[in-house]
């Protein structure tokens, strides 16, 4: 392919950080989110030298904000010796354009800054394609821009035999072939993610024909879902203190107290202002959240933000059609916070969650495990049966099944029978219902 998607510089820069506050724009949030891009733009190795609101009127066509105020933006990168532009919006890409023209550097909007981090995380081969994928959704409207030196080379818009129709018509050539080429990856891309979409769904099948429930770890980045999985699993995936440390689908299988099992999935983080794009390139990752029996939302309670982290996860859900899932919510990093703060985030969050049940946890002591777990025991209740059975010894296999896919609470033997008090899924428990005696 002769065009590519372009990478941010090896080496930090000196990157001037601009949030544009908008008619409406609540202050607070716009200054919260202009903070979590200084932290997704450092995750990336960059130097800031400023990070800055300005507040607008008006929206405009041209650069979102007024002249006078991109001139102002403009004068700041030359007096900070700034080498790149970062704004806290999204733009258009003509908007990218005209900002890059007026500053003569590299400008990023938050969506391409995001999805660099991704591509810098991506480990697996699906979340390698999601990625690819959203980041050629992200290229393709801004490939006309790419062609302007063409112009320039020909020596302008002018008749004869440098310039007009004739003059233009290589660089108009070069974008068809590149576009062309950019639907066709796009096309491969989602193929390839479809035939890993049936992998995942035959997974998933066996999982529900043994009756194995799911539950899914869901929350905004950072919030501690994967040291959650790790810490109920051993499962060894990648925790760190920075946004979206992992992106991979990771499921690991344990037993809850009723000896029920259960399927835990990690699931990438979510972030306001989340690329739509990357909604869409993620769906193959989220559906875990969309499928699973239950959900299990961990927030991070030392944020200052935690409530509105806990509104922009509980929004991307209802968008993909999983918001009426049954919820635990989890405040974690507990540990972080005095007892007055402690009582005050639980007292929020149960009042924001309504009827969701709300539990307070530290994963780094491991705290208040036992009742995250008896959580998942109520949301999962009308899944199992608990009762007696009587089993003909020479049925032992079924006996095998029952310790695999259950909990035997008590086994006695009665002549040539087995006396059993076991809870089991009701798939399993109607497929020996012939043996069922009821105590």
């Amino acid at each position: 392919m002769s065009f590519e998607i372009r990478e941010m510089p090896e080496q930090p820069q000196r990157a001037l950080l601009v949030g544009i506050g908008m008619p409406g724009d609540d202050r607070r949030e716009r200054e919260a989110l202009l903070a979590e891009l200084v932290a997704l733009v450092s995750n990336l190795g960059m130097g800031i030298v400023e990070s800055r609101v300005v507040w607008i009127r008006e929206l405009q066509a041209k650069y979102l904000c007024g002249i006078g105020k991109a001139e102002e933006i403009r004068g700041l990168t030359e007096s900070l010796h700034a080498d790149c532009l970062v704004i806290d919006n999204l733009l258009t890409p003509s908007q990218q354009r005209e900002w890059e023209k007026l500053t003569d550097l590299p400008v990023w909007d938050r969506e391409e800054i995001i999805l660099d981090i991704f591509a810098e995380r991506a480990r697996t081969r699906e979340a390698t394609l999601q990625v690819d994928l959203a980041r050629m959704q992200y290229a393709l409207p801004r490939m006309a821009g790419m062609w302007k030196h063409l112009d320039r080379q020909r020596g302008g818009s002018g008749g004869g035999k440098g310039g007009g129709a004739a003059a233009r018509g290589e660089g108009e050539k070069q974008i068809e072939v590149d576009r062309r080429l950019a639907h066709e990856r796009i096309e491969a891309i989602r193929d390839e993610l479809e035939t890993v979409r049936r992998q995942r769904a035959t997974q998933r099948k066996e999982r529900v024909r043994q009756g194995i429930p799911g539950a899914a770890i869901v929350g905004y980045t950072n919030a501690g879902k994967s040291s959650l999985l790790n810490a109920l699993t051993d499962a060894g995936v990648l925790a760190k203190d920075v946004l979206f440390a992992t992106l991979d689908t990771t499921s690991r299988k344990i037993e809850l107290p009723d000896g029920q099992p259960l399927v835990l999935t990690d699931t990438v983080g979510f972030i306001r202002n989340l690329p739509h794009r990357l909604v869409e390139a993620f769906k193959s990752t989220l559906e875990e959240a969309v499928l699973a029996d239950c959900l299990i939302h961990v927030v991070d309670a030392s944020d200052a933000e935690v409530l509105r982290h806990y509104e922009t996860t509980c929004e991307v859900l209802a968008e993909l059609g999983a918001g009426d899932k049954p919820m635990v919510v989890v405040c974690n990093k507990m540990d972080l916070l005095d007892k007055e703060r402690q009582a005050e985030v639980l007292r929020q969050m149960r009042q924001r969650a309504e009827d969701r049940k709300c539990l307070s946890l530290s994963v780094r002591l491991g705290e208040g495990m036992p009742q995250l777990l008896e959580a998942c025991v109520e949301m999962l209740s009308h899944r199992v049966v608990t009762q007696m059975y009587r089993i003909p010894q020479a049925e032992s296999r079924l006996l095998a099944l029952m310790h695999r896919d259950g909990k035997v609470i008590s086994l006695d033997y009665e002549g040539n029978d087995v006396v059993v008090k076991a809870t089991l899924p009701k798939e399993f428990a109607a497929r020996i219902a012939a043996y069922r005696e009821h105590s």
